[in-house]
């Protein structure tokens, strides 16, 4: 999906893992990250968002929940951690990584509510009353204020299969009124909904999603009964281009992800303001009937996998035609058109989510000065294993 940009935008990443694999230095089986790609991309993001006085956390589950690369984001100046997940949380947690927004799209485990408003997250969202009355009882034990972010949606709105939860528009006045009567430590401090943007194909751009005008609206609701400062958080495809729209539309807190990365859709046939700093690195195991077959474990289902750099080098290296594994099947390996020699190094760009593979993450830096350093290697969960 990238491959193309990749070899036109950061050339020089795909030279390095061409190296580092060759070298012994990575195994098959994992995502090279261009660290200073990567933070510069992040820096531009952040730039613009502050000039169009912008609130910015960061999302870094597509990455593998880095707590390296988290840090470094909250030394640019971002607001702190959307954490996907309780388990991620609980890396940025351990990390001492300031949370910004928890609980959007995986509520809180009860056992663990306590222990995250003890971390003070600047919001949880929340989708249903029992939650609510756990983190209540929670802050008042810790006797905290904790900020609220409500999920809403309407009848017209999209949700993704996995992801459907929120409370319905015709319920969030009744759902404010009873906060106010009964949770003294709670306060609400956001709107949100997933996704308020997303990339259409057909026009090329990015654009506001139905859910957009929903969280607007339960925005006024609120305000109308006199929360005042409450942010509209509008998630998807934030990058330095979509900021000025989501300005625009309405919105004032964004999370970017695989605009750090540089690869959200767009990125994937335009040259945006961020580059693509991410490849995934394999080799080939073996041939079988005409095909040759590489490594795998880093595979998503929304990949978008078209195409692979195979060789022993860049220069001689070849453009090979990928056959992922079907979604119902275990990503042992990827085939790849074509007989080719085993042992030879597979590079690829792809839409990925490495929080749910078991895929390896290096990261690098010093690519692009000439002198490549290996920062460490973590496991898809943000572990440090080298």
């Amino acid at each position: 999906m990238f491959l193309k940009q990749m070899m036109k935008e950061n050339p020089q990443l795909i030279d390095a893992a061409f190296a580092l694999h060759q070298e012994g230095k990575i195994l098959p089986d994992t995502y090279v990250i261009d660290v200073d790609a990567f933070l510069k991309n992040a820096e531009k993001i952040i730039q613009k968002a502050k000039e169009r006085g912008f609130k910015m956390y960061f999302m870094l589950k597509q990455v593998g929940r880095n707590p390296w690369l988290a840090k470094e984001l909250i030394k640019l100046g971002y607001d702190g951690a959307v954490v996907v997940d309780f388990k991620e949380a609980q890396v940025m947690m351990e990390h001492h990584i300031p949370i910004g927004n928890v609980g959007h799209l995986v509520q809180i485990p009860g056992s663990m509510v306590k222990k995250v408003v003890e971390a003070e997250p600047e919001m949880i969202t929340v989708y249903s009353k029992e939650k609510i009355r756990q983190i209540e009882q929670a802050a008042a034990e810790l006797d905290k204020i904790q900020g609220i972010m409500l999920r809403v949606f309407d009848d017209a709105d999209m949700i993704y299969s996995g992801q459907t939860a929120g409370f319905h528009l015709k319920e969030l006045e009744d759902i404010v009124r009873w906060m106010g009567e009964t949770c003294p430590h709670l306060v609400i401090k956001g709107i949100t909904s997933f996704p308020c943007y997303l990339y259409d194909a057909g026009k090329d751009d990015v654009f506001p999603t139905a859910n957009l005008g929903t969280v607007k609206k339960a925005w006024e609701m609120v305000h109308a009964m006199g929360i005042q400062n409450v942010l509209i958080n509008t998630p998807s495809a934030t990058c330095c281009h979509t900021i000025d729209k989501m300005v625009e539309y309405g919105g004032n807190c964004g999370e970017p992800g695989h605009g750090l990365s540089g690869t959200t859709p767009m990125h994937a046939s335009h040259v945006m303001e961020e580059i693509p700093a991410v490849v995934y690195v394999s080799e080939i195991s073996h041939n079988f009937d005409g095909d040759a077959y590489c490594f795998g474990g880093g595979h998503y289902r929304r990949s978008h996998v078209e195409n692979a750099l195979i060789g022993r080098e860049p220069s001689t290296s070849q453009w090979r035609k990928v056959v992922p594994p079907s979604d119902e099947s275990i990503d042992y390996h990827f085939g790849i058109q074509g007989v080719c020699p085993v042992g030879d190094t597979v590079v690829m760009a792809f839409r990925f989510q490495i929080f749910v593979t078991r895929s390896d993450v290096a990261l690098v830096r010093g690519i692009h000065s000439g002198h490549m350093e290996l920062v460490g290697i973590y496991d898809s969960q943000g572990r440090k294993k080298a």
